[in-house]
């Protein structure tokens, strides 16, 4: 009687919501610049604002997951901005060299470029809510239309690429930093000392980063947690045939992949080592990469020392081999799972609806709306889970990509969504460690299935013909490394630098944008980008590339939601 009567005591429902933020090395192998910028403009914008909002509201808690990869290049912007300022050393990025340009003097294909680069971000949200930038982008049509660009000046250029890192600003700098207000109420004629007070916001602000989430840890406000090293889908790193138990009928390669379990505990013991380096203390959690697990991979994140993970709820139904939706209410998600080996690691599961609700539908939504949509659906649960002891949704989903699709960056939204969630007697906003801390008793999994947080299985990076290929050109390039290593002849420096490379081609990124439901240029330039580290790791172990090497593996052209940086979990 007594147990029947605290199972039913009321309880609070506690709320997790984690951001993963992540971006793959960006930074060309050959030329040393960085080929794409999301990892500063993310910086700038969504890493700055999530950040603030966390600051700002009482009640906010939150996991917020880093990348090791990702704050390297933090980190390495941030160096290069200060030598820049300092010295003037080299920018390693495009983007900035052509906003530091003195003159504004760039050559036919610089123009060019510039006229690709600076127009790709969410038009609606960012750009035409600037009468000067939008007049930017009507005037580079009028002249497209009519084969006049040759016409627009050096000012133009310098305008264009200032606007863009103005549009690019979170909301809470552009709202409150002096130097962006300034130069916004300008609109136009943008000197060299204004773009180099530009840079110096952007430096600050990617310098700020690591700092200012560390003290949020510090103050108790959110926990900080970790990914293998450079992002790489380990369940395959261990056996491709991980992919068959959800899609029997997937392509994988017919070799394994060469000293898998190896290099997958590499990527965990240096995320472990960079992430106490960074943020001055150990992870005690750990979102793989995409979610991806399997049995074999939660055992090796269990035996490397993590309190937790977690993943994505299609991969529960596959565990428990029924519909959690449809059996009990879903009572099964709404709490986490002893899993591993001897079940020496603590899982949660995504809720696939509420995350993409977030990620994909209430950016059309009104705010206040959707906060009280999102409230109701909370308080379903909470309903359906009185009978349970201590009940846990778990709201996983991107950091960065979704935010550009809401009105000022979803600053608004978020603020309002943690306030009224803070704010509900019914829900309690917590982190997955503090969870834990309070309820230690949880059901033990049999078996994890292998899959990820997107569609419960691993087919976006692998089972087609073009995801293949990726894996069979690194296979190549992993046994050719194993070969140099393995002759002695390397010297420490360059084998350190293979290692790295390596780790490098193994993210999962590459073989994300493989396939042809995906943007023509978006999956070049992912591309582009593979078979240049591929490249690079060759000539870092003494050995000519393969022919094969050169060969584009993947077109695109597709649309897919979002312009394919995210998908839907379900």
């Amino acid at each position: 009687m007594t147990n029947k009567k605290a199972a039913l005591k009321p309880h609070k429902l506690s709320v997790v919501f984690c951001w993963h933020m992540h971006q793959p090395f960006y930074r060309d192998a050959e030329s040393g610049h960085y080929a794409l910028p999301w990892v500063y403009l993310h910086a700038m914008k969504d890493y700055t604002d999530m950040a603030a909002i966390l600051e700002q509201v009482p009640g906010a808690r939150a996991v917020v997951n880093f990348v090791p990869s990702l704050t390297a290049q933090i980190q390495d912007y941030a160096t290069h901005i200060s030598a820049w300022l300092k010295h003037g050393d080299d920018l390693p990025d495009p983007l900035l060299n052509a906003l530091a340009n003195q003159g504004g003097d760039f050559s036919v294909e610089q123009r060019d470029w510039l006229l690709e680069a600076c127009f790709r971000l969410n038009h609606n949200r960012n750009l035409h809510r600037y009468p000067a930038f939008n007049r930017l982008w009507h005037l580079a049509e009028e002249c497209r239309n009519h084969e006049g660009l040759r016409f627009l000046g050096n000012n133009y250029f310098t305008d264009l690429v200032t606007w863009y890192h103005l549009a690019w600003l979170g909301e809470t700098v552009r709202n409150t930093h002096f130097i962006a207000r300034r130069l916004i109420e300008k609109e136009r004629d943008f000197t060299p000392q204004d773009r180099r007070d530009l840079i110096t916001l952007i430096g600050n602000l990617l310098n700020d980063v690591p700092a200012r989430y560390k003290k949020l840890a510090e103050n108790g406000r959110i926990e900080i947690s970790t990914t293998p090293y450079a992002h790489p889908i380990i369940p395959l790193q261990l056996d491709f045939k991980a992919a068959l138990e959800s899609v029997p009928d997937a392509e994988i390669p017919t070799r394994p992949y060469p000293g898998g379990k190896e290099r997958a505990q590499n990527h965990i013991d240096l995320a472990k080592r960079k992430h106490a380096e960074v943020f001055g203390h150990p992870a005690r959690g750990c979102w793989p990469a995409e979610g991806a697990v399997s049995q074999k991979t939660v055992e090796m994140l269990g035996n490397s020392g993590f309190d937790w993970c977690a993943t994505g709820e299609g991969v529960l139904h596959q565990s428990l081999g029924y519909n959690l939706r449809e059996h009990s209410g879903g009572k099964d998600l709404y709490h986490p799972w002893k899993t591993g080996n001897k079940g020496n690691i603590t899982c949660f599961f995504r809720d696939d609806h509420l995350s993409d609700l977030i990620g994909f539908d209430y950016q059309s939504w009104g705010n206040a709306d959707a906060v009280a949509n999102f409230i109701h659906e909370l308080a379903g649960i909470h309903h359906r889970t009185q009978g349970e002891i201590a009940p846990v949704v778990s709201i996983i989903m991107d950091g960065e990509n979704a935010w550009e699709h809401f009105p000022e960056n979803g600053l608004p939204f978020l603020t309002a969504l943690y306030q009224a969630i803070s704010e509900h007697k019914d829900f309690e906003l917590t982190t997955f460690s503090d969870y834990l801390s309070q309820h230690h008793k949880q059901p033990t999994l049999k078996r994890m299935a292998a899959g990820s947080w997107v569609y419960g299985n691993l087919s976006t990076w692998i089972g087609d013909a073009a995801k293949t290929r990726g894996w069979e050109l690194l296979i190549d390039a992993k046994l050719a490394f194993d070969a140099a290593k393995a002759s002695g002849k390397l010297s420490l420096e360059r084998l350190q630098a293979a290692e790295e490379q390596l780790r490098i081609c193994e993210g999962s990124d590459w073989c994300w944008w493989f396939g042809d439901y995906n943007p023509g240029a978006a999956v070049r330039d992912f591309d582009n980008l593979y078979r240049s580290h591929l490249r690079k790791l060759y000539h870092l172990i003494g050995q000519v590339t393969p022919n094969n090497v050169e060969k584009p593996i993947s077109a695109g052209g597709g649309d897919a939601e979002g312009g394919g940086a995210m998908r839907r979990g379900n």
